[in-house]
């Protein structure tokens, strides 16, 4: 016969198991829960010509403010010349803030973008400023006006270090959709020299983040390049952009 201290003992531990077996779901559900990475980009909608404007992005991880962000990074250019852009490392304050200030030294609409990359994710936000009376002296339309997407819809290439000859170089194009990141896509980058336009060579690029996407290239010759991005997915989306590089010796 089984002594009945025996028996308590052994219903305790099957009372205790099955509490830390409801409480385990509970755990697991919450964990499934998917979280976002947000930017609250805010600045001016106007400042005057040589006026110091602060651009501040708060950048939060669901209900958690990332402190720790690996890279936000503004970049700004007068529309028009995305090509020539500048970009503008932030100073984090450690709350989930993170500013930098900037001063225009013309009039013009200015396009600028708040790069944000957390917890394996990537966001950039994009806001515009009207510097003076918003006309620019010059405004030399790049290939970037030439092409028209779908409302919302976004093609950024990363701003390209100096791009030398026999040296691989990485393109990384950012996707994104009423400011979301845009996964598993189809991109193909296909590129060729300004002076050769029938020789094109074609380059598949993979996911590595998502709605970030990136493809390697060594060049053979110098010269000035053209980049167009395609990118497709299964619903019947299919968009494009040109941008234009140099290749150095």
């Amino acid at each position: 016969m089984i002594p009945k201290y025996l028996k308590v003992g052994f219903w305790l531990v099957c009372i205790f198991t099955l509490i830390a077996c409801g409480s385990n779901n509970q755990v697991d559900e919450g964990d499934g829960e998917l979280l976002s990475l947000d930017v609250e980009f805010e600045l001016p909608e106007q400042a005057e010509v040589g006026e110091t404007v602060e651009l501040k992005a708060t950048v939060t991880y669901g209900n958690e403010m990332v402190t720790d962000a690996d890279e936000v990074v503004f970049e700004h250019w007068l529309t028009g010349n995305e090509d020539d852009s500048t970009m503008l490392e932030s100073t984090n304050h450690e709350d989930g803030t993170y500013t930098a200030k900037v001063t225009f030294e013309e009039d013009g609409v200015y396009e600028i973008y708040a790069h944000t990359t957390a917890r394996d994710l990537h966001t950039m936000p994009k806001k515009s400023i009207t510097v003076g009376d918003g006309q620019a002296e010059s405004n030399n339309v790049s290939e970037h006006e030439h092409n028209h997407h779908a409302e919302g819809f976004v093609i950024h290439l990363m701003e390209l270090n100096e791009v030398k000859l026999a040296e691989e170089v990485d393109f990384v194009v950012h996707l994104q959709m009423d400011e979301v990141p845009f996964e598993n896509a189809t991109v193909r980058y296909e590129i060729w020299n300004t002076e050769n336009e029938d020789e094109r060579k074609w380059i598949d690029a993979s996911e590595t983040k998502a709605g970030e996407y990136t493809g390697a290239h060594t060049f053979d010759e110098a010269g000035a390049y053209t980049i167009n991005i395609h990118v497709k997915d299964d619903e019947n989306l299919h968009e494009h952009q040109d941008f234009t590089f140099e290749v150095v010796k």
